[in-house]
Parts: C-alpha cells; structure tokens; sequence
C-alpha cells in the first residue's frame, strides 16, 4: 500500500525548520524566505500619515530613499516638513513598524535627514489635491 500523505505547505513548516512568521515558498529542500519588494515597502510606508496632515508621507514626497539588501535588511531615509515637526519622534518609529511588518524584512533602520530640505515641490500631484495645493 502506497503512503499518500500530501506535502507540507507554506503554512506548515518541514520538521527542522525555523519559524519566522512570514511566508516564502517551499522547495524539496527546505523553505525559502520572501524577498521584500520595493512595492512592499512603499505600501506600507503609504500606511503611515503625518497626525497633522491627511495624507500619507510617501505622498508627501517625506520618504528620499529605499535601501533594499538581499538579507532583509532595509534603510529608509525621510526628512520631516520642518525640524521643528511635532511628530519628530513618531513619524521614523512608525515608518520602522510598518516596514518591520511587510514579508521578509529582517530589520529596518530609518535615518531622518535633512539636505536636501522638503519643500512642497516634492509631494505628488495627488497630495496637493487632497490638500488643495495648486
């Protein structure tokens, strides 16, 4: 009599593997992490929103660049619309817990920079809608 026991799936670890609470693809030899996108990256730094503005930093031109390593590492550099930005403190911490959450993210450093300065130049055509801001 044949076992017909049916594969493990992505959901279900192989005996022997590490659990890391996100979901890559199975092989025969063993289970693969995903590769976090770009795409990823920007959508959920597109979660997260100035408490002062309705509408999301990366519209908002704040987000100047996305580092993506091969290991899961991520660099985000932003600026604030002003040093004196009372969300200082929390804009960076809550860009690092939406980029942490995205699949295969192995960690995140967020540098808040400031050159070159932001200005309203650097938000989408969308933002300035929503803001009225022709």
């Amino acid at each position: 009599m044949n076992d017909l026991t049916p594969p493990e799936t992505e959901t279900t670890p192989p005996v022997g593997s590490q659990e890391t609470g996100t979901h890559g693809a199975w092989t025969p030899e063993g289970s693969t992490e995903p590769k976090p996108t770009e795409d990823g990256i920007i959508a959920a730094i597109g979660t997260v929103y100035d408490p002062e503005i309705p509408v999301n930093i990366y519209e908002l031109g704040l987000i100047y660049a996305i580092d993506i390593h091969d290991d899961g590492r991520v660099k985000v550099e932003m600026t604030l619309t002003a040093p004196a930005c009372p969300s200082a403190q929390e804009l960076p911490e809550m860009v690092q817990q939406a980029v942490m959450a995205v699949p295969g993210v192995a960690s995140c450093e967020v540098e808040t920079v400031w050159d070159p300065p932001w200005d309203q130049s650097r938000m989408s055509e969308e933002a300035r809608l929503s803001l009225n801001m022709f």
